[in-house]
């Protein structure tokens, strides 16, 4: 996807304790990176997590995470962190992020793909997404995410 094509977008500088004996971020980090993406993009939304989820009798959970490396970040640079929903299933959420290195956003560094169920917060039983969910997200995007046809996951 084109850098030009996500919406959301955060900035984040590597810190000294995130680059391995190598010289660049360890690989363990760029997940760390992704959930503060997933995190803000609730905040860009205008939802609060995980207080407004509960509210709306919701909460995520971390389903499947896939990273493919291309280039490292190493020490001190500053990463433009893009993500969006991608998908939006009956219950689950596909959600696209792409890092790059502030001022080079023609190549990736790592793509990823994070996929979260919604589920009831007492029984961790999924769930479809409340509409008022479902709503903000598809305003907020550029590019409107696919849905499943309903009933389907």
């Amino acid at each position: 996807m084109a850098y030009a094509d996500y919406r959301h977008r955060i900035e984040l500088r590597v810190r000294w304790a995130e680059v391995d004996m190598q010289g660049v971020v360890f690989n363990g980090h760029y997940l760390t990176y992704c959930d503060v993406c997933l995190t803000e993009y609730w905040r860009a939304i205008g939802l609060r997590y995980p207080q407004d989820l509960v509210a709306h009798g919701s909460d995520t959970f971390a389903r499947k995470i896939t990273i493919e490396y291309h280039a490292p970040a190493v020490y001190d640079d500053v990463l433009e962190i893009c993500g969006r929903a991608s998908h939006i299933g009956r219950s689950s959420l596909r959600f696209a992020i792409e890092m790059f290195r502030k001022g080079a956003t023609d190549a990736a560094l790592i793509g990823a793909e994070l996929v979260y169920v919604n589920a009831d917060p007492v029984s961790k039983k999924s769930q479809p997404w409340p509409d008022r969910i479902r709503e903000l997200m598809r305003r907020y995007e550029r590019i409107a995410p696919e849905e499943a046809a309903h009933g389907a996951r």
